[in-house]
């Protein structure tokens, strides 16, 4: 009998084994496929061996750990490549995902939430394949766990649908994810805060009705008192979602000035992180532009100065907000635009020009320039002494400039040509400049040479008047009319001294010319 038992004791021990040792198989799998999707180059080799349809049984093992590590296998690989987080789609998995969410083990529900933020963040389509699924309302559900870290996963992965359109953005606000995410930012903990304020970002930067429903939640308010965080990355996202609520309308952009935001976030324009100072400058931006009222308001604060020392302490993308709010401010009123100039942001510009090589920080620089030239005389002269007319006119005569880079310039000279009365600066433009150009010139200088007569001096003597003589204007032509107004301003032995072919003239008169006799 006992020997028996111990044979019996034998075959279940021989049993058991083989199922531990099935545990452990099925454990080692999924925790090396998990480590072999951590690294991109594996992805191709992987999605080839089938991974998906392997990994998606063992999302349901009744073995917790073998769940976990499984589910982790499948975030790493949606969040490596499209075509994986749209295998996870297909297979089915995302309605696997959301009864992971339900789950009473925290870890695993994390987990849960990381695979369906790496599906959403692709697309909009994918995103949408997320909230179908009913992933979006367990995501909020979530959001009201007590454990910090599960908040943040659900947080992520709501911000990844919101990033792509305000369809999926109102359908998340619908769901009530908002004043849950304004409940995040009192917590805490400081990754769960960036990545809430990232989300809250994402949803207002889509469209008014968007940022008013989180202004609704008083989330304005909590932003404001972050904007001092001594944590970089969290101040990025703050000043990221002010610039998104304030960019829409006057009265949003109000409502983050009111909650005294500003003067102190100027001081971030001298942040050690360069994407704290890009962002205040995007925030400068948004609000500048808005309105001449808002836009003064900045100025009395020092924000001209601060935005023109920050752009002397950055380069190439870093400067576009900076560049962008002088405009804005110039373009408001002739009293904006000369306080532009008397914080000396035209030398700083014309720096910018000369430093930048990409096209479209040019044509941002040649834009600001336009505005603040156009208004007056005064404002044309500001731009000219500093040089940068011969500047304008050689980008928009390259053939290397873009479309835009051009249309930019003709418009900048046009615009600052038709205020300008310096003589000294235009006459430059008469040896170089094209037809659509030149009749601007010209058309000035019709308008200045009549009433100065000692710019009329110096026009001849600096070989302004030649220069104008030897163009070859259509008849009737505008060109041709300017010409005539200029050459009228002049009397007619010095218009006939410089006209072309008059010094031949007067050697070919030494031909017929008799000397006189001198009697003695």
């Amino acid at each position: 009998m006992s020997h028996f038992k111990n044979r019996v004791t034998m075959s279940q021990r021989q049993i058991l084994s083989v199922f531990e040792q099935y545990q452990k198989s099925r454990l080692h799998f999924v925790r090396s496929v998990a480590d072999l999707a951590s690294r991109p180059q594996n992805t191709g080799i992987l999605i080839n061996a089938g991974v998906i349809t392997l990994l998606r049984p063992l999302m349901l093992d009744e073995v917790t750990s073998i769940q976990q590590a499984a589910v982790l296998a499948l975030s790493r690989l949606a969040d490596q490549h499209r075509s994986l987080a749209e295998a996870v789609v297909r297979e089915g998995i995302l309605p696997q995902l959301v009864l992971s969410l339900g789950s009473k083990n925290i870890m695993l529900k994390r987990t849960a939430a990381l695979v369906l933020r790496a599906v959403a963040r692709h697309s909009s389509e994918l995103s949408q394949a997320v909230v179908d699924s009913r992933g979006m309302d367990s995501l909020v559900l979530c959001l009201e766990e007590v454990d910090p870290s599960l908040r943040e996963a659900a947080a992520w992965a709501l911000g990844s649908i919101v990033q792509h359109d305000a369809s999926l953005s109102q359908l998340v606000v619908d769901a009530g994810a908002v004043p849950l995410l304004v409940l995040c930012l009192l917590e805490p903990n400081v990754s769960l805060k960036r990545i809430a304020v990232s989300a809250l970002s994402d949803i207002c930067k889509h469209t008014p009705e968007l940022a008013q429903a989180v202004v609704d939640t008083g989330a304005v308010a909590y932003l404001a008192q972050m904007t001092n965080s001594p944590d970089a990355k969290l101040k990025r996202q703050v000043f990221s979602a002010l610039s998104h609520i304030s960019k829409h309308s006057v009265s949003l952009s109000e409502m983050v000035l009111e909650a005294e935001v500003f003067p102190a976030a100027l001081l971030s324009l001298r942040d050690p992180d360069e994407y704290v100072r890009k962002n205040v400058a995007t925030l400068l931006r948004e609000v500048t532009k808005l309105s001449p009222e808002l836009a003064q308001m900045i100025v009395n604060w020092g924000g001209l100065g601060a935005v023109i020392d920050y752009l002397g302490s950055s380069h190439g993308n870093l400067r576009l907000s900076g560049i962008m709010m002088l405009g804005y401010v110039a373009a408001h009123s002739e009293t904006l635009a000369m306080a532009v100039i008397l914080s000396k942001g035209v030398p700083q510009l014309a720096l910018c020009l000369s430093e930048e090589s990409e096209q479209h920080m040019k044509a941002a620089t040649v834009w600001s320039i336009g505005q603040i030239g156009s208004h007056t005389p005064e404002h044309a002269k500001a731009v000219a002494t500093a040089n940068l007319l011969p500047r304008l006119l050689e980008l928009y005569m390259d053939a290397g400039s873009s479309e835009d880079l051009r249309a930019k310039c003709k418009k900048a000279l046009k615009g600052i040509l038709q205020k300008c009365t310096s003589l000294q600066s235009m006459e430059p433009l008469l040896y170089d400049a094209p037809t659509s150009i030149l009749k601007h010139v010209l058309c000035q200088l019709s308008k200045v040479l009549p009433h100065d007569s000692k710019a009329r001096r110096v026009f001849v003597t600096s070989g302004g008047l030649k220069r104008v003589l030897e163009m070859d204007a259509e008849p009737d032509s505008d060109l041709q009319k300017h010409i005539n107004t200029i050459t009228s301003c002049f009397p007619d032995d010095i218009v006939k001294y410089y006209s072309p072919g008059y010094s031949q003239a007067l050697l070919e008169s030494l031909d017929t010319h008799q000397p006189r006799q001198l009697s003695s």
